[in-house]
């Protein structure tokens, strides 16, 4: 099936980047008090989601000093030597004007954003995310404080430490014959008609090649054989990380599990050259799904 290995040409957004994560230094409370006081430290802020972010052609992460009664912040890392954290704006009623860049979707840019820039904002949505979402403990239902610089979250009820959240999916590109199998998903938008490869959580017992193979089955019907690992990437919407694969097809016909699927069609290079004519579109640049596509495209010149 795969003559040549397909590497990635390239990391892929949100990943690579020149974040040292420093997690020895998220247990030293006087390093943090001293990084959080240091006027060369830096912050990225969120509102509702939303990062704070300049240029609209090449944007870039706005890195404010951080304000000196922000509490509590996360601590992302080390940047060029300077401490990186995350602050939540959410609570203020409109996002507050810092006088620099506007608060916007990270959604769709991640592509045009440098690799760092990329990452910390990543890192940082990630955390946020797992932060609004598990303010009380599974275990016992008392609220939850974060410890260890943001990276737990302790409960002082039952003594449990719960740790960030990261849901695994695969996702890969289907092939067969010099063809590659892409559909639409149900929560596509039907106006973009953009057709993508295929994806789905891995579940409890499941091994990631396994989890291919019955995503593909479930949703399209179709048998899979060999798969090989192409690449990962973080995917902080809300907070997966995506293993991406090349699968290859033993079958051709397509049966759609209609809940999950609206469409989904075998394609040429031919075809894919001549989207915008036969009127579909491709998953967004910033997709690792956009990657495997390309890196295939690569090498079938």
């Amino acid at each position: 099936m795969f003559p040549r290995p397909i590497s990635p040409e390239r990391p892929n957004p949100y990943s690579g980047g020149a974040l040292d994560r420093a997690a020895h230094l998220r247990d030293d409370a006087d390093w943090l008090a001293k990084a959080r006081a240091d006027a060369g430290s830096l912050a990225t802020l969120y509102w509702r989601g939303k990062a704070l972010l300049s240029g609209r052609e090449a944007p870039r992460a706005v890195l404010l000093p951080l304000p000196p009664d922000a509490a509590p912040t996360l601590f992302l890392g080390l940047a060029e030597g300077r401490a990186v954290f995350a602050l939540d704006l959410s609570a203020q009623e409109t996002p507050p004007d810092f006088g620099v860049g506007e608060f916007g979707e990270l959604h769709g840019l991640a592509a045009l954003l440098p690799e760092t820039d990329a990452t910390i904002l990543a890192t940082a949505r990630g955390l946020l995310n797992w932060h609004a979402s598990h303010r009380f403990c599974p275990a016992c239902g008392q609220g939850l404080s974060p410890v260890r610089a943001g990276w737990v979250l302790h409960c002082a009820s039952c003594g449990r430490e719960h740790f960030p959240r990261t849901d695994a999916a695969v996702i890969m590109l289907v092939v067969r014959d010099g063809r590659v199998l892409l559909g639409q998903s149900q929560n596509f938008p039907p106006e973009y008609n953009f057709y993508s490869t295929l994806a789905g959580f891995v579940e409890p017992g499941e091994g990631l090649e396994d989890a291919v193979r019955r995503e593909v089955w479930e949703e399209v019907g179709v048998r899979v054989g060999a798969v090989a690992y192409h690449s990962s990437q973080p995917w902080p919407f809300p907070g997966s990380l995506m293993l991406g694969y090349y699968a290859e097809a033993l079958s051709e016909d397509i049966i759609l599990d209609a809940a999950e699927m609206r469409d989904a069609k075998w394609f040429s290079p031919e075809d894919l050259a001549n989207r915008a004519a036969l009127g579909f579109s491709l998953p967004p640049h910033d997709s690792i799904a956009r990657r495997l596509i390309e890196d295939w495209l690569a090498q079938q010149a």
